[in-house]
């Protein structure tokens, strides 16, 4: 059967390459900030570029925060990608400016440290074992990252043992950072699948075959 897929539209992110990229691997698409489309579809994808506190703004403009809030206490699938990702967390810091996130994880987006910023192009990442996002892809595989900023310390521990922990997936320029994570219905990614040719693909149909 088709996934339905919705790409959200609040003004922050390559929508019409996720919209492709997502059709590609056999999903069917639609971009829209639609309340009721967005929350009855299989998946949401919640793209970003640009600075964090004008994405959560926009996404609050667009009730992005109450769709992602919602559909997660239902256990229906959010992907986060880029910036799209880092709002997830519960906090964002550029230029000195703190802006709250939407505290699905804790942890601080703070600007990376590393000899050359952004960090642009092509890097392998470190995933965990058994890691359903990652399945089929080898260690070696390189995705397409585009970024200043990132989370350098994962803060959220499981104590529950009835409760899966979070796969978190590492990367480093400069010094690692978490470059994915895979918590229940809610997954995201620093770097952009959509741009990573047939490994982002393969990760999009990953998450797709999941939903």
């Amino acid at each position: 059967m088709t996934k339905r897929v919705v790409v959200f539209d609040y003004g922050f992110g390559n929508v019409r390459s996720a919209e492709r990229a997502l059709a590609h691997v056999g999903a069917d698409v639609e971009i829209t900030r639609d309340y009721d489309k967005a929350m009855n579809a299989d998946g949401l994808l919640v793209p970003g570029v640009g600075a964090f506190s004008a994405c959560m703004q926009g996404l609050k403009d667009a009730r992005g925060d109450w769709i992602v809030g919602r559909r997660l206490s239902g256990g229906r699938p959010v992907m986060g990608i880029c910036v799209g990702m880092q709002i997830l967390f519960a906090r964002g810091i550029e230029h000195g400016v703190e802006t709250e996130g939407l505290d699905e994880w804790p942890g601080t987006v703070e600007p990376l440290r590393a000899p050359v910023v952004p960090h642009m192009g092509w890097n392998t990442v470190d995933a965990p074992e058994g890691s359903e996002l990652f399945a089929g892809l080898d260690a070696g595989t390189r995705y397409y990252f585009v970024h200043s900023y990132a989370v350098r310390e994962w803060g959220l521990e499981v104590t529950n043992p009835a409760m899966r922990a979070p796969q978190v997936t590492w990367a480093t320029h400069g010094e690692p950072f978490v470059a994915a994570v895979e918590n229940g219905a809610l997954w995201a990614t620093q770097f952009h699948p959509e741009k990573s040719g047939d490994a982002g693909a393969q990760l999009l149909t990953n998450w797709i075959g999941t939903l």
